[in-house]
């Protein structure tokens, strides 16, 4: 494990000073405050989840201004630069039945996160970073979108990791990337390491082949916790008629440390020596406005996947048939039918329409290792495309989402209705 590490981080670093084959970022750099840049993201969010079987149903309401601010690279021949992520919010409502990772809990008899909902909260936190030739380096408060360590951006306000990432783009259609994680912030979390994140190694690299193919692979090391590993593939094949076919090949290993807790309900808690691999093709379909996909999933080892084992916000699942439930359970296979429509073909730019069905089965529990789980997803969202709200986007989703009782009652959630309503409202400021 630590010859890898060390091996992509000399080749970020011999990649920082060879020759590249295209234009240098930071030959191009203006200024810090010529290529300085600002947003606030105004979002209003609604989820609430219907829970079934006499369980407490989850029903959460909030404002939240979501800020991103960034200066630009001084010039010369190192750049340097800051940033800074944060947000600020307010409930909406009493939220007596708040949930679903929205809004943080005052602490209550020495338990965080059990007492009364916060009326108001803000977060975040700065960044430092430097860059060379097409190489940054960037250390502080960061959001994260990398398959084996991601933020959870679902939410009112995104999930925020602290530490040093590099990324390194020397040669045309590569990426290279590392870095080390110590704190992790959940969405609704006040403490700045709220998931109590011990140490989190991240490497990979992602390289487009031409128009059609790209591909790529990250990897993870938690201390005390696990070593995961991601691959992906895609191929887009053009059609006669304008219409494409594109095939889709991702999956994760996942060998847990001897020991590690066990947090997530969909794991084996008995075995010492837990091990999953789950993986997932797809293929779709597009003609003009309409797509079609068809996925299929299957995981395997003696343990589900998870993803809170290794302080993760629920998001580093990169795989198809992941709406309200993931479809990751011990053994579990599962297929998938998706279509969406844009509605620009039919003279409403900026209205897309998903409906999803995706049906589960062979799932092994402690009582049964036929059980079954489905879900049917709907999702319209519209996008402004000019005018004052330029930007603004309403998302409405709904899940209806079932299980057996033996899947239901051990390992993952009750049957659950679930809608999602969320306004954004971006804001540039300079």
């Amino acid at each position: 494990m630590q010859k890898t590490q060390k091996l992509t981080l000399a080749v970020l670093i011999q990649a920082a000073l060879i020759s590249t084959a295209y234009a240098s970022e930071q030959s191009e750099a203006k200024g810090f405050v010529e290529d300085a840049e600002g947003t606030v993201l105004f979002r209003t969010g609604f989820i609430d989840r219907d829970k079934k079987g006499g369980n407490a149903d989850n029903r959460s309401t909030a404002q939240s201004a979501i800020f991103d601010l960034e200066s630009g690279y001084t010039k010369g021949i190192v750049g340097f630069g800051v940033g800074l992520v944060g947000d600020a919010s307010f409930k909406l409502g009493d939220n007596k039945h708040a949930g679903n990772n929205m809004i943080p809990r005052e602490s209550l008899n020495g338990e965080d996160g059990e007492g009364d909902t916060y009326d108001h909260w803000a977060r975040g936190g700065a960044n430092v970073k430097a860059r060379i030739s097409n190489t940054e380096v960037r250390y502080g408060t960061q959001v994260l979108d990398l398959p084996v360590l991601a933020s959870n951006t679902g939410r009112m306000v995104p999930e925020y990791f602290t530490g040093v990432l590099a990324t390194s783009r020397e040669i045309k259609g590569l990426e290279l990337t590392a870095g080390k994680f110590t704190k992790d912030q959940m969405s609704e979390q006040i403490n700045t390491d709220g998931n109590e994140l011990d140490r989190a190694v991240v490497w990979g690299a992602k390289y487009k082949f031409n128009d059609q193919l790209n591909a790529s692979y990250y990897g993870l090391d938690s201390k005390n916790a696990l070593e995961r590993h991601y691959v992906n593939a895609n191929y887009k094949q053009a059609l006669a008629n304008n219409s494409s076919l594109t095939y889709d090949f991702s999956g994760y290993h996942t060998e847990w440390d001897k020991g590690a807790g066990v947090s997530s309900s969909t794991l084996d808690s008995n075995s010492d020596d837990r091990s999953n691999n789950i993986w997932a093709l797809s293929g779709t379909y597009n003609q003009g406005p309409h797509s079609v996909m068809l996925a299929y999933q299957q995981s395997t080892g003696n343990s589900g996947y998870a993803y809170g084992e290794n302080a993760d916000g629920f998001q580093s699942i990169y795989l198809p048939n992941s709406y309200l439930s993931d479809f990751n359970g011990r053994d579990e296979k599962s297929a998938q039918i998706q279509y969406n429509l844009d509605f620009s073909g039919y003279g409403i730019p900026g209205l897309n329409w998903t409906s999803a069905y995706v049906y589960g089965w062979d799932i092994d529990t402690k009582t049964d290792n036929k059980a079954k789980e489905s879900e049917i997803f709907n999702q319209v969202k519209y996008t402004a495309q000019s005018g004052f709200a330029k930007d603004a986007s309403l998302r409405l989703r709904y899940s209806h989402y079932r299980n057996d009782n033996a899947y239901a009652q051990d390992y993952y959630m009750p049957d659950t209705n679930e809608w999602r309503i969320f306004l954004d409202i971006p804001v540039k400021l300079f």
